[in-house]
């Protein structure tokens, strides 16, 4: 007798309730001040020491190690703070075994690098429990004004530097939490309890800015009148177009955008009414893939399989991210595109993908061996896009590259008197510590021009 498949399955409350809080839990706790000294005491406190280069916002990383060392964790928080004001949030989704750890000489002694980023954490978590505000002392009113929109890491970066400076701030986001990605977009499993919004609070705890949500670039700002009405603007408004994957049956009901689900997911109260497939398909490799990919298994989903167009060394997610997402119960399958959704009824069925290769030259070829992957859900994970409408006309005076904005060293844009950082930028790494150095370099920069 052959076994009649179900159709498409997809439904909330797949796992017992107690169970969705045990899946969800911190990716890691917080280490315990014993824990903390312990690990601080294996740091060399190198001179020039490399951790530090491979930082990109380039916090004095053996400084502040030597103060957790010493018991002064508030000064090893103040250390942080002062080169990445998001230094908690960066503890918990950097990946730090690609930057700084990977920098480690621990790793040519013993293959086991400092633990940089949960020392990281644990400073500036202490100094956040136990401090009302952020470590500075904002300057002296200046009487310059300057409107930073969006309100995700770079913007926050930029506003609360400038803010130190005594510049006053206007702070412009669509949605209706402060945050970007930090408070829609990442794993739920690596901010908890409500981190990203209360880093947010902390951040403004300095002062001199004022925040406005609801408001979109292209339709309630224009970002030729905030020129004329600011002494300076920043752009910090990341890449709100998603990608599609151009195939038959993208249409069709169950295949999602996966940032779009994610931020669903961050902003519920309760998991278990996140309706999940009981066969997931991610279609991409970087990050974003394998945060949606373990937060469906973790949602109850039986089946997730990661689909990537190249091999896994060519993965944007790193070595460690890709371990994550097996050690959940993730397949990740390599070297196969997608080609078309299969649906009855509007509703997906199944994903065909086809097999691919790189030829001589190292271009990625299709072999025309196709195959196909019952769904219940697709999730699209294959990069978003900067949406050039919202800049209302002024694409003209400013410069894109590959539907990025150019920017110079000091996140200058080539319209006059803006600057841009973050995702939204040409060249840059789509990291949130990288976000944060624009914003801390742009203000500075922006400093710089309005004290002229």
């Amino acid at each position: 007798m052959t076994e009649t498949r179900p159709g498409p399955d997809i439904a909330p409350a797949r796992l017992p309730a107690d169970q969705y809080a045990q899946n969800f839990c911190d990716l890691h706790p917080r280490l315990d001040p014993h824990e903390a000294r312990v690990e601080s005491d294996r740091c060399y406190f190198c001179y020039d020491a490399p951790c530090v280069n491979a930082c990109p916002t380039s916090i004095d990383i053996p400084l502040f190690i030597r103060q957790i060392s010493t018991g002064n964790d508030t000064g090893a928080a103040r250390t942080i703070f002062a080169q990445n004001i998001l230094g908690g949030m960066c503890a918990r989704v950097c990946p730090t075994e690609t930057l700084c750890e990977q920098a480690c000489v621990r790793n040519e002694a013993e293959a086991k690098p400092v633990k940089i980023g949960e020392l990281q954490r644990f400073a500036t978590d202490h100094y956040m429990e136990t401090h009302a505000t952020t470590p500075f002392t904002r300057a002296a009113e200046t009487g310059k004004r300057v409107a930073v929109v969006g309100a995700g890491p770079a913007g926050l970066s930029c506003a609360h530097r400038l803010a130190v400076h005594g510049h006053a701030v206007t702070l412009y986001d669509a949605r209706p939490k402060a945050g970007g990605l930090n408070e829609y977009g990442i794993a739920a499993y690596k901010s908890v309890d409500d981190f990203a919004a209360r880093e947010v609070d902390f951040i403004l705890s300095i002062g001199g800015i004022t925040v406005e949500h609801g408001k979109v670039l292209g339709e309630d700002l224009s970002l030729s009148a905030l020129t004329k009405d600011f002494d300076a603007v920043f752009l910090g408004i990341g890449l709100a177009g998603v990608n599609g994957l151009s195939v038959p049956g993208e249409e069709l009901e169950g295949v999602v955008d996966a940032v779009a689900y994610i931020a669903e997911l961050r902003q519920a109260k309760d998991l278990s009414t996140l309706p999940v497939g009981r066969r997931v398909v991610v279609i991409g490799g970087g990050m974003t893939a394998v945060d949606i990919a373990v937060q469906s298994k973790l949602l109850g989903a039986e089946e997730v399989t990661i689909a990537y167009r190249r091999g896994k060394e060519h993965m944007n997610a790193s070595p460690y991210e890709q371990d994550l997402a097996q050690t959940n119960g993730v397949r990740i399958l390599h070297w196969a595109a997608p080609r078309a959704m299969h649906g009855e009824n509007g509703k997906l069925t199944g994903i065909e993908l086809e097999r691919t290769r790189l030829d001589n030259a190292g271009k990625l070829v299709m072999t025309g061996e196709t195959f196909r992957l019952e769904a219940d859900m697709v999730f699209k994970a294959v990069g978003q896009k900067l949406n050039p409408s919202g800049l209302n006309g002024s694409a003209a005076a400013l410069t894109l590259d590959k539907g990025r904005i150019v920017t110079d060293a000091t996140r200058a844009t080539t319209m006059a008197r803006v600057w841009a950082g973050g995702d939204c930028i040409a060249g840059g790494e789509d990291l949130t510590v990288a976000a944060v150095e624009d914003g801390k370099v742009a203000a500075e920069a922006i400093h710089q021009a309005l004290s002229a």
